[in-house]
């Protein structure tokens, strides 16, 4: 089913899990698909793996999930070493980190034969294309941020007719630190990566 939708806005979150632990996440509610609500870290929990999980009352259930020794340092998942999930089937996701462009950076995504790209504008603001088929035109959903603090929200806005799966990915992405997609980001972790390759091989 594709839907024409609003504009809607996800509020920052904090919470606890059942054994206590901090959690974060955006929150809100889509006129046309419901309550909407990002959460990370989610469960299961495990020392050497972080996940984000989006769920609704009207978007099929999500997961992004980054697994290795670095994930004790971040505080949501990362694009290196994820695998993407929605419902029980995994997403095919590729990239280019060495790449020049923000578009070239994207995150190119395959789902049920429709090809996804997570593009950043920049630090704060991304967008999601499904690119257009033989009877579908295709999606544009952006996403921006803006506040400060507890006081941050996403907005999500799309152009083009949306499946619930456009909503559910684009809301995902919320929980996942997208900054290796900007061209400083990936500059800042290549030196990242440098940095403590460096050290481990002088230890």
């Amino acid at each position: 089913m594709h839907t024409t939708i609003s504009p809607f806005a996800l509020a920052s979150w904090k919470g606890k899990n059942p054994a206590g632990a901090k959690q974060f996440g955006w929150q809100g509610t889509s006129p046309e698909f419901g309550d909407i609500q990002v959460v990370y870290p989610a469960g299961p929990y495990a020392r050497d793996k972080i996940v984000t999980a989006v769920e609704g009352g009207r978007i099929p259930t999500a997961t992004f999930e980054t697994r290795g020794l670095h994930v004790e340092e971040v505080s949501m998942p990362t694009l290196n070493g994820a695998t993407l999930r929605v419902g029980d089937a995994v997403v095919r996701t590729t990239r280019n980190r060495w790449a020049q462009t923000h578009r070239s950076r994207s995150l190119r995504m395959t789902y049920l034969g429709d090809a996804y790209t997570l593009t950043a504008i920049n630090r704060r603001a991304y967008t999601l294309s499904r690119r257009p088929g033989a009877d579908d035109p295709g999606v544009v959903v952006t996403v921006r941020q803006s506040g400060r603090g507890s006081g941050r929200k996403m907005t999500v806005q799309a152009a083009g007719r949306v499946l619930p799966v456009d909503v559910c990915l684009a809301a995902l992405f919320c929980g996942v630190d997208r900054s290796v997609l900007t061209r400083r980001g990936a500059v800042r972790a290549g030196f990242a990566r440098f940095f403590s390759f460096w050290i481990d091989s002088h230890h």
